[in-house]
């Protein structure tokens, strides 16, 4: 009986040993599965890290080449002007009128008026002020509408302005930022009624010429008044420049 239970024994023994022998061998897969699941999930990992990484890079940067810098415009030669009187057409609102220029007298304003109007720069603008008391102005061509826009560059000084200050029904004449002589762009106003406009530190306001037909267009237009009623404001309906022509 004794030596039977030894022999159990000695069975028993084996068998422990044969199964922690495999559970080993099961921990140690086991665990090489992790390590190896572990390293996938770490490569996965960096390879997105380094893909997310190039594609920032790529977007916010660009593919490794500097992008020039943008020369800034700059305001027409007054050689454009020509040194003469330009002729013109334009549609006001559905009004058309006819204007003359005058590059012997302001060639910088004139020479700038006469790029833009070739470029058909004023066939996207519309005028976007009219006053109504004392001052008697439509002011027209900003891009932007608002009184802020322009051709992307300024120039100045002022030139041809009256010496008295008074702007007579039918002058045409450049728009500008209060005491700024070198803020004039592409705005400009038409005056439809005799106004006195006060100079101020920059001086007057640069005349480039003056309607030569149909400026009654013009004072129907500014009939119709304001948006607000008030006497300076925006036209209360909107008008748009439409075939302005210069030769």
């Amino acid at each position: 009986m004794a030596k039977q239970n030894t022999k159990l024994s000695k069975a028993a023994a084996q068998r422990i040993a044969g199964y922690e022998a495999k559970s080993t061998l099961v921990e140690t897969r086991t665990g090489v599965r992790r390590s190896d699941n572990l390293r996938s999930i770490g490569l996965i990992v960096a390879a997105l890290a380094i893909a997310l990484t190039a594609q920032l890079t790529y977007f916010h940067v660009g593919p490794g080449v500097p992008k020039p810098t943008p020369k800034p415009l700059a305001a027409p030669a007054e050689s454009v002007a020509e040194g003469r009187v330009w002729t013109g057409a334009m549609t006001v609102g559905t009004k058309p009128i006819e204007f003359e220029l005058y590059g012997d007298k302001a060639p910088k304003a004139v020479a700038n008026f006469v790029t833009l109007a070739k470029k058909g720069f004023f066939d996207t603008t519309g005028c976007h002020r009219l006053t109504t008391a004392n001052i008697y102005v439509l002011q027209c061509g900003d891009p932007a509408g608002d009184g802020t826009g322009g051709p992307g560059y300024n120039f100045g000084p002022v030139e041809n302005a009256p010496s008295d200050n008074v702007y007579a029904g039918g002058v045409i004449a450049m728009a500008r930022s209060a005491n700024a002589a070198n803020s004039m762009g592409s705005q400009f106003f038409i005056v439809y009624g005799s106004s006195f406009i006060p100079a101020d530190s920059a001086g007057g306001y640069t005349v480039i010429g003056k309607v030569t037909k149909n400026l009654n267009s013009i004072r129907e237009l500014a009939k119709l008044g304001t948006a607000d009623g008030s006497t300076d404001g925006k036209p209360k309906n909107p008008i748009q420049l439409a075939a302005v022509t210069v030769k």
